[in-house]
């Protein structure tokens, strides 16, 4: 059976030099369309089904540089071994999260247990590295009639992506489950990211859960690493508007022959160049960025350096520390910013009329 292992409860300060390592966590999954849970012990000493002991299968490298970028991008240490199959978790009656399927043969595990819509966060690349024929999966379950597959996709450990593409993936998602009913199942590639954050803001917006809450009854059917702050910040952009504002960040030392920035809205696994003035004798970037608190850190000549001139975050517990900058609209009333302070607050709620706008939000959104 399928894996995950090694699970931080609260998102550390992430960044190339910022990660903490979790202590070891047992989970119980579904695998391969029974519900029955099967206990997976990662501590030292204890058993291992047969087919962890045989995790040496063709793919398994493959597993290994996944698991490993998913660590280093989620900021907790996961684990997904693709050859092991297909693994779900039912979180409610009519709602699994799972990871990705591989083959037909799957969409008729899913159809057993009365699973009505597959609904799929992987972009092409994340298909191509596992070998997944999308195409058959999608022509079977056109053939078979009684269940509809669904792509939208969400890039995998972008989290800013994540927040611009929910309003767009909950109203699909929202549309779906209501006109085909039965059991809907989200997946992305290991359904550790991608998958949980979706299904965890269709419960916010749509079935009425907290937010809070909603994550604890997640964590306690399949512990995962859904990224809340995104879910906050899309939650306070349909109730508040979206817009924009140019920032400019400087790095001083002209003698240096590079200057890059990783974090901000491109994240901890790429960087963007800065451009030097030679009359000013300094790095900059200009970007212009929604609303939203951005951690970043500077890349000057391949070292990962903070700015003492800029904002910097609190120590965690490794002692790191990476630069912010919190990006506000000029325009925001009163009104807005307390509600958008409350939904990005530590424990956001919506009142009846806030959820009712979402739903009819929802309702009315158009990709077109």
């Amino acid at each position: 059976m399928n894996c995950l292992q090694h699970l931080l409860k609260e998102p550390p300060i992430v960044g190339s030099r910022s990660m903490r390592r979790p202590s070891p966590l047992n989970l119980a999954m579904v695998r391969g369309g029974s519900r029955r849970s099967n206990t997976v012990k990662t501590a030292a000493g204890a058993s291992t089904s047969s087919a962890e002991s045989s995790a040496m299968e063709p793919g398994s490298d493959k597993s290994d540089s996944y698991s490993t970028n998913m660590t280093q991008a989620m900021g907790a240490v996961l684990t997904y071994r693709h050859e092991l199959g297909m693994n779900y978790n039912f979180i409610c009656p009519d709602l699994i999260v799972g990871s990705c399927l591989q083959t037909p043969a799957d969409v008729d595990k899913l159809r057993e247990i009365g699973v009505k819509t597959v609904f799929c966060l992987q972009q092409d690349p994340d298909l191509e590295y596992f070998g997944v024929d999308i195409s058959a999966i999608q022509d079977y379950c056109l053939e078979c009639k009684d269940i509809e597959h669904c792509r939208e996709e969400v890039r995998d450990f972008d989290a800013f992506d994540l927040r611009l593409r929910l309003p767009a993936v909950i109203s699909k998602l929202y549309k779906l489950a209501s006109r085909n009913g039965g059991i809907t199942y989200i997946h992305c590639t290991a359904g550790l990211g991608r998958a949980p954050a979706v299904a965890l803001a269709y419960m916010f917006w749509v079935l009425g859960y907290k937010l809070n809450e909603g994550h604890q009854l997640l964590q306690s059917k399949r512990p995962s690493f859904p990224k809340l702050e995104a879910i906050k910040l899309a939650t306070a952009d349909i109730l508040t508007g979206l817009s924009k504002n140019c920032i400019t960040l400087k790095w001083k030392n002209g003698s240096c022959s590079s200057v890059e920035i990783s974090g901000l809205d491109i994240g901890w696994g790429q960087k963007i160049p800065l451009a030097y003035d030679d009359e000013k004798r300094a790095w900059f970037l200009e970007r212009e960025l929604p609303e939203g608190r951005y951690e970043y850190k500077y890349v000057v000549d391949g070292n990962w350096l903070c700015n003492d001139h800029e904002m910097k975050t609190n120590p965690n517990a490794d002692g790191h520390v990476n630069n912010y900058i919190q990006v506000s609209r000029d325009d925001t009333s009163v009104e807005e910013q307390e509600m958008r302070d409350r939904l990005t607050g530590p424990d956001p709620d919506l009142m009846k009329e806030e959820r009712q706008m979402i739903k009819e939000y929802l309702e009315q959104y158009s990709a077109e």
